[in-house]
């Protein structure tokens, strides 16, 4: 498997998700219906900045050999954010009543990412699959 075209994605995904929360944390939580209060901004800032930092380590460690005993952390901290993501975001969509479009489109992202990270993490990469 070619690492660097799931790092890259995941990279990017991760940007796009904490531009959003960067930039619209007010209309993200009228979206949601959520009161956008000082609190709930300062944490949608805060997840934005996480979001932000997990897809800049994506990025730089795009070009390494990943896998294996490789860049073990990254894989590990990558799977474990998109699996308990995963989780939640299953768990949630099949309760939720409103934006289930939303919560589902994210859930099935973010198993896809969860399987690709745990197939990377057992995998032993070769010097041609930087």
């Amino acid at each position: 498997m070619n690492t660097k075209v799931v790092m890259t994605i995941s990279a990017l995904f991760m940007a796009v998700i904490g531009a959003l929360l960067s930039f619209l944390p007010n209309e993200i939580s009228n979206f949601l219906n959520i009161e956008p209060n000082n609190i709930t901004i300062l944490f949608l800032k805060i997840l934005s900045a996480l979001y932000f930092g997990f897809g800049l380590l994506n990025w730089m460690a795009k070009g390494t050999l990943i896998g294996g005993i490789y860049n073990r952390p990254i894989v590990i901290g990558n799977l474990m954010h998109f699996g308990v993501g995963a989780i939640a975001l299953v768990k949630v969509g099949l309760n939720i009543q409103t934006h289930s479009v939303i919560v589902i489109s994210l859930a099935i992202v973010y198993i896809i990412f969860a399987i690709l990270f745990f197939y990377i993490f057992r995998k032993n990469p070769t010097k041609t699959e930087k």
